[in-house]
């Protein structure tokens, strides 16, 4: 994204209905062949934020005989993976170094497409975020390494709340709609809607849906692997997002919103309260006109149920292709890139979320980006998305279940009696 865009995330959308499964006992590729130097290929969708080839760049210039060349692969996650798996499947070397959404790990390592990478050719590994690096694993075994992450934040107007006496960001669902009630008395609110966050039928769905539900104290997946989503708890929280579109505390057009249309909703002044990525806080920081609410709102962790509420973990890894060659100039760049130096390069020039978990208590970066403690808040707290071979499946049949109870079609305890069957159907031990 800046993650999504972003930090985007900006966001982060995984294919669906084309994964594989290995025969594989352990799955991946060996680890005994970290081998060869020369030239590499970074796969990656397309950099919005204009600062990637910088820092490639940054490694070129001191690597003349091992350089990176960039291929980038269409902005949509769908379509990346989708290169990446046909890349795979054809036994290319095309690609080197893959940028994998952390929700792909579990596939591309089943299926023997990326290497698994000793914990030891990796030394900043314990200095990173432990949530971001359990992105990378599959089996107890290192897949990747996760270069930025991404958590899902609450943006709301400060200076409303401030002029309504609310002098706190809510921690949860009730006190956020006490405040939009207090706030809807305002005459600069009319016209506002409380709540928005990214309903439209794809993968961001799938994180809305779960942190609805992981908020509420349910869980899609159990720690076991099992589905365990037609429960009282997951029922709250599908009904919190169901009962604010029938009341209209959400617009009904966020049922079309993904990230940048929320996004814009926001920063033209229609929505009290926002959940998206910390992309968000920059373009909506703009003061050349673009955004109405610059200067005039703050950032908080997600509210829940009954106290702070969960995000679902996002960022990308960087994985090596178990067909690339030269992958001992492949781990090197990626050490390169994780670095503290690296990391602290790119927040500054993109606002995307890094791994370094010293960064986020960095003074000089604080002061610049002062959504960071929120947001380690956010990540530390975060909760990852089904780690499952078949993601694509999964999270397609998640948000198929989710939509149809947003729009009225099914009930919410019919919408979770069908996701339980379904999951359980495609996610198998």
């Amino acid at each position: 994204m800046a993650v999504a865009g972003s930090l985007a995330l900006l966001a982060t959308a995984c294919g669906s209905g084309d994964d594989g499964s290995s025969s594989s006992g352990s799955g991946g590729g060996s680890a005994d062949a970290l081998e060869g130097r020369g030239p590499i290929t970074l796969a990656t969708g397309k950099d919005t934020s204009g600062n990637l080839q910088n820092q490639l760049d940054a490694w070129n210039s001191s690597h003349p005989n091992e350089k990176v060349e960039l291929k980038e692969l269409p902005e949509d996650a769908d379509a990346q993976r989708q290169q990446m798996v046909q890349n795979a499947t054809a036994k290319s070397d095309a690609y080197s170094v893959l940028v994998m959404d952390v929700v792909w790990t579990s596939e591309f390592a089943a299926n023997q497409w990326i290497t698994q990478i000793p914990e030891d050719k990796v030394p900043d590994l314990g200095k990173l975020i432990p949530a971001t690096v359990e992105t990378a694993k599959y089996r107890d075994k290192l897949y990747g390494v996760p270069i930025t992450s991404d958590g899902g934040l609450l943006y709301y107007r400060k200076d409303l709340l401030t002029k309504a006496g609310v002098t706190d960001a809510p921690k949860t669902w009730d006190e956020m709609t006490a405040d939009c009630t207090k706030v809807a008395a305002l005459p600069e609110a009319k016209g506002m809607s409380c709540y928005a966050g990214q309903f439209e039928k794809y993968e961001g769905l799938t994180v809305n849906f779960s942190e609805a539900v992981n908020s509420a104290g349910g869980v899609v997946v159990d720690k076991d692997g099992k589905p365990n989503v037609n429960t009282p708890e997951a029922k709250a929280g599908l009904e919190e997002l169901v009962n604010g579109l029938k009341t209209g505390a959400i617009p009904k057009a966020a049922i079309t919103y993904k990230e940048e249309e929320s996004r814009r909703a926001f920063q033209d002044g229609k929505l009290l309260f926002l959940r998206n990525w910390p992309y968000v806080y920059g373009l909506a920081s703009k003061t050349d006109g673009s955004s109405k609410v610059a200067g005039k709102f703050a950032v908080a962790p997600l509210p829940g149920k009954t106290g702070a509420g969960v995000s679902s973990l996002g960022g990308h890894d960087y994985a090596i292709s178990s067909f690339a060659k030269n992958k001992a100039t492949a781990i090197d760049f990626i050490n390169f890139m994780a670095s503290e130096a690296r990391q602290k390069a790119n927040i500054e020039k993109t606002s995307q979320a890094p791994t370094w978990q010293s960064l986020y208590d960095d003074p000089t970066l604080n002061k610049q980006f002062p959504y960071l403690a929120p947001l380690k808040a956010s990540i530390l707290g975060a909760q990852p998305r089904p780690r499952v071979v078949k993601y694509g499946d999964v999270t397609a049949a998640i948000q198929e279940a989710a939509y149809n109870a947003l729009n009225g079609k099914t009930t919410p305890d019919q919408a979770l009696s069908d996701l339980q069957t379904k999951l359980q159907s495609l996610i198998t031990q």
